[in-house]
């Protein structure tokens, strides 16, 4: 069963290195979030995913662990977190935390014991090769000359990033240990221990990192199946009313396995690539991306994927569809507000479950040409601090004098939370009302009904019934496009931006203006 909560969830996701820095150190911490718990409420979400806040060296933003069951000392501490835990559910905020499942860092006591040359308890907790000059064996890389252990270890992405060993769904060399073999049983014993202490301080659920990943060599998905479905049964059990979260990319699979709720993004399955990153953020790209002002795009592309995937998973969970994350570029990347307000009138009217990136609501922008920072690379200007008003930080820190760890974006016509506010036409009071309608009117919920109406293959514009009563049309395009419906009763429009319905017994006559948008109730 999916908790009732989720379905009515609206998530704003956190870096929380980069949201609000309350001790002045130039790096946002837990007393910052729970700071803006208010300014949260006030915009409308619900539901907060929080990034890795754990011990670490830092060495890729936190998702190479020291410490699955200590908060990083520079975010705060344990108690720290219970209080802001505390305070988001005295707000009816949910709060789920980031689960880096499949590696952790290579300062892990478990894999300062693991490297160790004399076998003992932690030996095989990660993956080792049996012979030290293995650097790459079928789709795995191995690292080997860091200890006097006589192998190599495989890693999930930086080479500090050891692979925990949750066994394989094949085995073919004697290295590899069997999905039921003791040393995977004592891993996923181990995994369970860390969700346990979490869940017990009262968290909502978890975001899995690379969910699909832990059981190596596993084709047919065996054996990660078999992992998530023994994680689900037993928070069904003692955890009712928690979620999982998966970082996998294929919802169909995802959903079977155990999870919640499934991305669909800029991994996994086509689809979300053709609605939101095409050449005007990624100049290599050679299709056009649906919300892109020079029309063109194909929303076929995203909705073959995303249909397919509906029904597949019908009643048993659910997909999400971010505005961005940490990994990719922002949709304020060469766009403009009016490109924006078109794009989330779309993300919070769909039926799929709603992620919001810090800074996204008012249009924070990829700022490019940064120097990595924490394992960035050309993520890091996704990653800059939260600008909340037109002061030299941008309200970022509470000491002015601070230095941030990555830099404010230098342009003077940033956006900020505290001009946007003070704008009734803003693109963030664009959201606020979007996310009201979104939790009020259960014809919005992600497991309401949903009619495509019109040429929905041409896609410009697009227009869908959600329930029984809400009419959408959206045409992210440079031109003015109308459409014949069937007759569909009055309509009254609830938001509308260059967007026209006339009706009589014959039907509607609905006109779209260049990056127009509406909604309307149908009484």
């Amino acid at each position: 069963m999916t908790p009732a909560w989720l379905t009515r969830a609206v998530f704003y996701q956190i870096y929380p290195q980069s949201f609000y820095d309350a001790n002045g150190d130039g790096i946002g911490d837990l007393r910052g979030i729970e700071t803006k718990l208010d300014y949260l409420a006030e915009l409308g979400v619900n539901a907060l995913w929080i990034n890795p806040c754990f011990v670490s060296p830092f060495k890729d933003a936190g998702y190479d662990v020291v410490d699955h069951c200590r908060i990083a000392p520079r975010y705060g501490s344990n108690a720290d977190f219970k209080r802001l835990l505390d305070a988001a559910h005295g707000r009816g905020m949910r709060i789920c935390l980031d689960l880096v499942a499949g590696h952790t860092s290579d300062q892990h006591p478990w894999f300062l014991e693991s490297r160790r040359a004399q076998p003992n308890e932690f030996t095989h907790r990660y993956v080792w090769t049996n012979n030290p000059w293995v650097k790459r064996d079928d789709d795995l890389d191995f690292v080997s000359g860091e200890s006097d252990r006589a192998g190599s270890y495989a890693v999930n992405f930086f080479a500090h990033q050891p692979a925990l060993n949750y066994g394989f769904g094949q085995t073919t060399r004697s290295y590899q240990h069997d999905f039921d073999a003791p040393a995977p049983k004592a891993t996923r014993a181990a995994l369970k221990q860390v969700m346990k202490f979490w869940l017990d301080l009262g968290v909502d659920g978890f975001r899995v990192d690379l969910a699909a990943s832990l059981v190596k060599h596993d084709p047919h998905r065996i054996g990660i199946r078999r992992l998530w479905r023994e994680m689900r049964t037993w928070l069904d059990e003692a955890y009712r009313d928690r979620v999982l979260i998966a970082e996998w990319g294929h919802p169909e699979m995802a959903i079977d396995a155990g999870f919640h709720v499934d991305f669909m993004q800029h991994v996994g399955l086509p689809g979300y690539d053709a609605l939101m990153l095409g050449p005007e953020s990624f100049p290599k790209r050679r299709d056009f991306a649906y919300f892109d002002s020079r029309g063109g795009g194909d929303f076929g592309r995203f909705w073959r994927a995303f249909d397919f995937q509906q029904r597949r998973i019908a009643g048993r969970g659910l997909i999400g569809l971010p505005t961005a994350n940490h990994d990719f570029v922002r949709p304020g990347h060469r766009r403009d507000v009016d490109d924006l307000k078109v794009m989330y009138t779309f993300l919070l009217t769909w039926p799929q479950l709603p992620f919001i990136y810090y800074g996204d609501e008012i249009g924070m922008r990829y700022v490019e040409g940064l120097t990595s920072k924490e394992g960035g690379y050309e993520r890091t200007g996704s990653r800059t601090p939260m600008q909340w008003d037109a002061s030299l930080l941008a309200g970022f820190s509470a000491n002015s004098a601070a230095t941030p760890y990555l830099p404010i974006d230098p342009r003077p016509d940033r956006p900020t939370v505290e001009t946007q506010r003070a704008d009734r036409d803003s693109l963030w009071h664009h959201v606020e009302r979007l996310i009201y309608l979104r939790v009020t009117e259960s014809d919005l919920a992600p497991d309401a009904s949903l009619e495509l109406l019109g040429d929905a293959a041409r896609g410009y514009p697009l227009v869908y019934r959600r329930g029984g009563a809400l009419i959408v049309a959206i045409n992210p395009g440079p031109e003015t496009h109308t459409v014949g419906l069937p007759p569909l009763g009055d309509a009254a429009a609830v938001l509308s931006h260059r967007c026209h319905v006339s009706h009589g017994a014959s039907g509607w006559q609905l006109r779209v203006g260049p990056r127009g948008y509406g909604v309307f109730t149908v009484r």
